[in-house]
């Protein structure tokens, strides 16, 4: 599921930078980024209830399944708008009145904005909690712990493992296999240009892709030490995926369309565009929007920077976090390991909801072993859940919209001849610091 396909909202952006200012709940957690709290995982007495805000359709079905089988930890479920259409305000919002939910649903790339403000507990120490660590791949997992041994500071959900859709009747035609390689990519990219395609589109606004990319070729964007921040938004592997893409957008190789719109959408339709290295949900937005290709769709690994690599990454998914200021940190963890660990739960997420688990367990479903006529009957999803296994390792910043917002407006002028995709990405780094600066977040960068 993806679950935002624009991450440049800027009013949205600087709603959510007011309320962090004002919302620290204090605590003396551990860690680098702010006051999270360790949760004391001991059982609450009686019957309780437990408050659940969530943008996934039909949750509610789902954890009625988990009503019926346990009569003294109930679940509430309000099924609300996707964060950036207003709910992470109202998270914000909640955290400060403290009348925040027990539970609710945060993308990975926005936790570190609910972390370096206090929002989160520690349920680390919780019960299944740890031992749930085995269900994911060391790249999700690393984006619910930010690195640390013992903390974890949400139950990852669902997933966006990346590979590459392609025309395969396309490719057969021009005598093409798919690219292994990014220099295969490029190379493919001037034969196709030839005769009269693209290889693909590249987005001005899809930061998060782009920040994919580079997680893939060994980037790494934020870190922290000690109770400091490093941004680092132009190291080398950042440079060498922004100059590959350079070349191509300068050599006019890849179209620059507004991704997701009814051109971007033509363009996937007529046979224009032929690739578009994504992730999982994308099967379906290509289905969606290229409707007269059915049966002409393929899916190969993401085109490596290395040959015989197999390293891949993620766009998009989500994660269960525990509110700071719940009472209830023990059952709430409880569920949530249920919720996104269990055969049960996945199986209910995948039928009512076409979520595509986090969890390993979830690659044996049977709705994700099936071939896809779509994609001329392959099954697509094995090579999804073989690229989760390989997602590489990248911790989030805590003002991620904002660097989004920034390293767009600098990719949009790239993309019209104005610049460079290097300079947009030392723009997002000066803009990044001083956003951190400017909330009293420790950074060096």
């Amino acid at each position: 599921m993806k679950t935002t396909k624009f991450l440049s909202v800027a009013a949205v952006a600087i709603a959510a930078t007011v309320a962090l200012a004002g919302c620290s709940t204090g605590g003396s957690g551990s860690g680098s980024s702010g006051g999270s709290a360790s949760a004391s995982c001991k059982p609450s007495s009686g019957k309780v209830t437990l408050d659940f805000t969530t943008w996934v359709p039909n949750m509610d079905k789902v954890v009625a399944i988990w009503n019926k089988e346990n009569p003294d930890i109930q679940v509430k479920a309000s099924i609300v708008a996707n964060g950036n259409s207003g709910t992470y305000q109202n998270f914000f919002n909640q955290l400060k009145a403290k009348q925040a939910p027990d539970i609710g649903q945060v993308e990975y790339d926005t936790l570190p904005a609910f972390r370096v403000q206090g929002g989160l507990q520690d349920i680390g120490a919780c019960a299944g909690v740890s031992a749930a660590k085995k269900d994911f791949s060391a790249g999700l997992w690393n984006q619910v712990t930010f690195g640390e041994s013992k903390a974890v500071y949400a139950v990852p959900q669902d997933s966006g493992p990346m590979a590459m859709y392609y025309r395969k009747d396309l490719f057969d035609k021009a005598g093409l296999s798919a690219p292994k390689t990014w220099a295969e990519y490029a190379q493919d990219a001037e034969k196709i240009k030839a005769l009269g395609g693209q290889i693909t589109n590249f987005s001005k606004s899809d930061v998060n892709q782009f920040a994919g990319l580079v997680s893939q070729a060994g980037g790494q964007w934020f870190s922290n030490s000690g109770n400091q921040w490093n941004v680092n938004l132009t190291d080398s592997a950042s440079k060498k995926v922004a100059d590959y893409w350079q070349g191509l957008i300068q050599k006019k190789l890849v179209n620059t369309l507004p991704s997701f719109t009814d051109q971007w959408n033509s363009a996937y339709d007529s046979g224009k565009d032929w690739t578009w290295v994504s992730a999982v949900w994308g099967a379906n937005t290509i289905s969606s929007g290229a409707p007269s290709t059915s049966g002409k769709w393929a899916v190969a690994p993401m085109p490596q920077w290395n040959a015989g690599d197999s390293k891949s990454a993620a766009w998009g998914g989500s994660s269960n976090v525990v509110f700071a200021g719940s009472k209830h940190p023990a059952e709430a963890s409880k569920f949530l390991v249920w919720l996104n660990t269990s055969t049960e739960a996945l199986t209910a997420l995948n039928k009512q909801a076409n979520l595509y688990p986090a969890s390993s367990t979830g690659a044996s479903l049977p709705a994700l072993t099936q071939g896809l006529p779509f994609y001329g009957n392959q099954k697509i999803y094995e090579e999804f859940a073989t690229a989760a296994k390989d997602i590489q390792p990248f911790t989030w910043g805590p003002t991620m919209t904002q660097t989004y917002a920034d390293v767009s407006d600098g990719f949009g002028q790239a993309a019209s001849g104005q610049g460079t995709l290097t300079q947009a990405l030392q723009q997002g780094q000066t803009k990044t610091v001083a956003a951190l600066k400017a909330q009293s977040i420790p950074v060096k960068g």
